[in-house]
C-alpha cells in the first residue's frame, strides 16, 4: 500500500490559509490591481489543488476538471509575470564597457 506524503488535516489548514490569502488580496485589490489579481488567482490555483488531493485522500470522485481549472487561473498570472519581466528588462539600462 502506497502511502502519501500529504494528510488531510494539514491540507485543510492550508487550505484555510489559502483562503485567507485570497480574502485579503481580494479586499485590497484597489491598491495594486495587477499584483493582487495574480495573488488572487494563484490562491485559487493552490487552494483547487489541495482540494483536490483531499479529495484524492478521502477517495472521492470530484466531478469538475480541476486541471483544466488550474490552467484557466494560472493564464493571468503567467501573463503578468512576462509583462513584468518585459517591463524590467527595457528599464534596465545599456550595457555599455
Amino acid at each position: 500500500m502506497k502511502t502519501s506524503q500529504f494528510d488531510i488535516n494539514t491540507l485543510k489548514h492550508i487550505s484555510n490559509r489559502l483562503d485567507y490569502i485570497y480574502s485579503i488580496a481580494k479586499s485590497n485589490y484597489n491598491d495594486n490591481p495587477d499584483l493582487m489579481d495574480t495573488i488572487e488567482n494563484l490562491a485559487l490555483v493552490a487552494n483547487m489543488f489541495t482540494k483536490s488531493k483531499i479529495h484524492e485522500l478521502n477517495n472521492q470522485v470530484e466531478t469538475t476538471s480541476p486541471q483544466g481549472y488550474i490552467l484557466s487561473k494560472l493564464s493571468n498570472p503567467y501573463s503578468r509575470m512576462k509583462e513584468y519581466e518585459k517591463k524590467k528588462e527595457e528599464e534596465f539600462p545599456p550595457w555599455e564597457l
